[in-house]
């Protein structure tokens, strides 16, 4: 196996006895990746804490944005903040520091917060599709989008995701290695070494059916299950339900949001996991690993943080409401009517001025009605 993967990868623990007989060794310094891989980090860790603490804040401040699919939002945002906080800051000098130097505990904690992260990205994804299916099918009737159980829903969301992350921060340890000139690197590793390669393949296949194709087949199903239904629904619509038909176009463009964020998902993490089933259940990935194979495993590390800084951007590029609020936030543009669903029209004392207001409240609450179910 290359040198080069010793240093910065966590699973680098099944290939510890080649490690000492290793002759070739590149420096640090004359690695592209020394240089490129914290300044990604640096910008996603900057992009995500604004991006995500914005949507935190549109979430608390305004009422109007307190609906259940920005419930599940928020929820993703949380998930996300967790990881970039305690997580990027640490993993991003894995490809500039040679050895890792944080000890045990930050050791568990990056990869018990990434697991958590990940469950509930995942696992909110699942659920949001479902609850969109729902909504699409039975735009009147409240099915599973009422507010006490959508709480409850993203409370066992978290939970559990943290019983699936138990292993990681228990097993998650600082191991040693030999790599050349009878230096020995420590290096943070998931995987404990008394349990063999047979624990190390059971937990990258479970990892990528648990947190990866399972989820995303379930996802798979209710969109098309909800393509056939607005299919059918199209062809012959009845009476009573083209009277619905501003409702269901408004819950549509949440499912496309909702798409949007699993298809960012689908691909970020990819090369990840592809990388992973590769490298493990390949008998002969030590001498095939080539610079195809390290140039996958950079990337698909660096897209796996980079599911954690991406949402927000896309709930601005695709969501006005959050567009607006993500405006006065972050550019210091400040909207007149963004305060507007927070004036009470009793206050109003002159005519004109009442109807003035109530358009322009009107027009501000059609547009967050887009986004509400």
């Amino acid at each position: 196996m290359d040198p080069e993967t010793v240093e910065d990868f966590k699973y680098v623990s099944s290939v510890n006895s080649n490690i000492s007989n290793v002759e070739e060794y590149t420096p640090y310094p004359e690695r592209p990746a020394t240089y490129i891989v914290p300044i990604v980090f640096a910008v996603m860790f900057l992009v995500g804490v604004l991006g995500n603490g914005t949507l935190v804040l549109i979430f608390i401040r305004h009422r109007t944005m307190r609906n259940v699919p920005n419930t599940y939002i928020l929820s993703l945002a949380l998930g996300d903040l967790l990881v970039i906080i305690s997580c990027v800051p640490f993993t991003s000098t894995l490809y500039t520091i040679e050895s890792w130097p944080y000890g045990g505990f930050v050791c568990k904690l990056c990869e018990a917060t990434k697991e958590i992260s990940i469950g509930v990205s995942v696992f909110t994804l699942t659920v949001l599709s479902a609850e969109r299916y729902c909504a699409i099918v039975n735009p009147i009737r409240r099915h599973i989008s009422t507010k006490p159980l959508t709480i409850v829903t993203v409370f066992c969301i978290w939970v559990i995701s943290f019983l699936l992350a138990l292993p990681a921060a228990i097993f998650t340890h600082v191991s040693k290695a030999n790599i050349t000139n009878g230096r020995t690197i420590e290096f943070c590793s998931p995987f404990p070494e008394e349990y063999g390669p047979t624990y190390r393949k059971l937990n990258v296949l479970l990892r990528f059916i648990i947190y990866y194709a399972g989820p995303l087949l379930i996802i798979a199903w209710f969109y098309i299950l909800m393509a056939r239904h607005l299919l059918l629904s199209t062809k012959n619509m009845p009476g009573e339900l083209q009277g619905q038909s501003n409702q269901i176009r408004a819950r549509k463009k949440v499912a496309k949001v909702v798409l949007v964020f699993v298809i960012i998902f689908i691909i970020c993490f990819l090369p990840h996991h592809f990388f992973m089933l590769w490298f493990h259940f390949n008998p002969d990935s030590d001498e095939e690993y080539n610079l195809f194979w390290h140039v996958l495993r950079i990337v698909g590390f660096c897209l796996s943080y980079l599911n954690s800084c991406i949402n927000p951007i896309a709930l601005y590029c695709i969501s006005k409401a959050f567009r607006k609020h993500f405006n006065r936030y972050l550019l210091c543009s400040f909207v007149r009517d963004s305060t507007l669903d927070e004036i009470s029209l009793g206050n109003m004392n002159s005519s004109t001025k009442h109807v003035r207001q109530s358009s322009i409240i009107t027009s501000h609450y059609t547009i967050t009605q887009s986004e509400k179910t």
